[in-house]
């Protein structure tokens, strides 16, 4: 197995793990297996209980692992599937080591941080670097791995250390370090001394890296990485110019041109392994630069309660991004505070709902907690009734569902429990999987299996079984306690918002749409297809909202030439 670590320094938020992917795309394309592990140095266990405004979105991983957003990354540029042991957390090392020393695995002696914690680091990352993450069920050949936060970090500093070991145990040939720096520009010059303290305390450290990528608005002047290479001990050919660019899909190419290939190729000894002389990026290449020359684009509005926060809804935008790129269209994303539709007294009542009204089309993520649950229910209505398309997702899904309740059904007081526990009319429940009483226990998780069960009255398939290409069965990944009530499905499906997609027992409902005589697209789902919607495969649901938005949906649909 050969490994490559990437580090960062100076200041956080430079674009690691759109490195760290980028790089892994390249040597895709040079056909080799790649996996990947993101080390946060937090001591949380897992990212399942941190605030969105603290660390954006909780990434849901096939296994029901929450992890940073980053494995997300990883996952949409490498289209590999991730388990929760890629994602190395402080909490879940040192609850590791405190449960085998409660065992008696060490035998009585002093349990420290050297060795027992930085054995423990190492041991995870040979143990989980050989899991098959692609469709080959190999291991893969090159293991990337991202260390979070910055070289100098306190919380960081046994990682660091498990990393100087980790390169003697598995020796210089498998052992690649790269570094992420800032150039500044100031005063019209690229500045270096960000980049060279850096090293300089990566070094400190017992760790020298043979790759050192620059951040910088402009290409990297020749003169600046000639001063980079001298005072950091790597050949110039080895700092490498990651500059802003058109969209983040160029970068790939981006280090291509600057030879890394050829570089890893070196300094891993990899041989006859990799493909230099001809990588497979024709697809990916065709994705980046078509991007450029997308002039229109489709406006979809985003209703949620953590407004303006991209990293917060960091998925639900790549999957409409992905999904607008499939259209050849730009995505014009505007944001809607779903608790500002509720009343006019609020102070952006009036623009909030010229947003929503000017929009093509509109889509209601998933949320915990019951602020602004009635206005995704209000803009529900309103798009169900103006027949504007309309994508629901987890709570949004449940919205959906208790505003035909309150107005189709005519039960003004129906409510979820999760927000109502004594509303008369209950139509989402609290349905735990695992456990009732344990509030860590009882969140249905990962990926679990979604059947197609429903047909329309008229024996027409369901537009989304239609976008998934007409199987019977697909798997998506979950987040969530609540679901319908069973007691209601009947008459809610029965007056006509039908329930097209249900689990395994016919119990749960993942699927809802009205019939497209009735709206030209008005989708939820109780699953969050967002965690598998990748560039060049766009998500079903979200294609089809895009497509909806620009009155193509029809056209699609008959193109696919499925039979009911």
């Amino acid at each position: 197995m050969k490994y490559i670590i990437v580090a960062g320094g100076v200041v956080s938020g430079l674009g690691k793990g759109v490195t760290i992917s980028s790089l892994g795309r390249m040597l895709r394309g040079c056909g080799l297996r790649v996996t990947s592990i993101k080390i946060d140095p937090y001591l949380n266990v897992d990212a399942g209980t941190m605030s969105p405004f603290e660390h954006g979105e909780v990434f849901v991983l096939g296994d029901g692992g929450e992890s940073d957003l980053d494995l997300g990354n990883y996952e949409r540029f490498l289209d590999i599937q991730l388990t929760s042991d890629h994602n190395i957390t402080t909490g879940k090392i040192y609850r590791e080591v405190i449960s085998r020393e409660r065992r008696g695995d060490y035998l009585g002696k002093t349990v420290q941080v050297v060795p027992h914690i930085t054995n423990e680091i190492q041991d995870w990352i040979e143990r989980v670097a050989q899991i098959p993450v692609d469709e080959s069920g190999e291991p893969a050949d090159v293991c990337l791995i991202e260390v979070g936060g910055t070289v100098g970090d306190i919380e960081s500093s046994v990682f660091f250390e498990a990393l100087r070991q980790f390169q003697f145990r598995v020796g210089d040939d498998n052992f690649c370090l790269m570094f992420v720096s800032l150039v500044p520009i100031l005063s019209d010059e690229q500045k270096t001394k960000p980049t060279q303290h850096g090293v300089k305390d990566l070094r400190s450290l017992g760790l020298s890296p043979k790759v050192i990528f620059c951040r910088c608005p402009m290409p990297l002047e020749q003169a600046c990485k000639d001063k980079i290479s001298a005072f950091c001990h790597v050949p110039p050919q080895n700092v490498i110019s990651v500059h802003d660019v058109n969209n983040v899909y160029h970068v790939p190419l981006l280090l291509m041109d600057q030879m890394l290939h050829h570089i890893i190729k070196q300094e891993l000894k990899l041989g006859d392994k990799i493909e230099v002389e001809n990588p497979d990026m024709k697809d990916w290449s065709a994705m980046a630069y078509g991007i450029d020359g997308f002039t229109e684009s489709v406006k979809i509005a985003l209703i949620g309660k953590y407004n303006g926060l991209q990293d917060a809804y960091l998925s639900i935008i790549k999957s409409l991004k992905h999904a607008t790129i499939a259209c050849q269209k730009k995505l014009d994303l505007v944001w809607v505070d779903a608790s500002q539709l509720e009343s006019k007294e609020n102070d952006e009542y009036e623009s909030n709902w010229e947003k929503l009204k000017s929009a093509d089309g509109v889509i209601v993520p998933g949320g915990f907690g019951t602020r602004g649950f009635n206005g995704k229910c209000i803009a529900a209505e309103y798009c169900r009734k103006n027949k504007k398309p309309f994508l629901g997702i987890c709570l949004g899904f449940q919205a959906m569902v208790v505003e035909y309740a309150r107005n189709v059904l005519g039960w003004e007081d129906a409510n979820s429990a999760e927000f109502d526990e004594s509303a008369p009319h209950q139509v989402v429940v609290f349905m735990p999987e695992i456990d009732k009483e344990t509030m860590g226990g009882n969140m249905r998780l990962g990926a679990r299996t979604t059947k197609f069960t429903h047909k329309h009255d008229d024996g027409t398939m369901s537009t989304i079984q239609m976008l998934y290409g007409g199987v019977e069965i697909v798997s998506e990944r979950h987040r969530h306690r609540y679901e319908v009530n069973p007691d209601v499905v009947d008459k809610i499906h029965n007056a006509g918002l039908k329930f097209v997609g249900r689990d395994e027992t016919g119990e749960r409902m993942e699927v809802a749409e009205l019939l497209k005589s009735e709206h030209p697209y008005y989708v939820g789902c109780q699953y969050h297809p967002e965690f598998k919607s990748r560039p060049l495969k766009p998500s079903p649901p979200f294609y089809g909202l895009v497509l909806a938005s620009m009155g193509k949906l029809d056209e699609h649909v008959s193109k696919l030439h499925l039979k009911a």
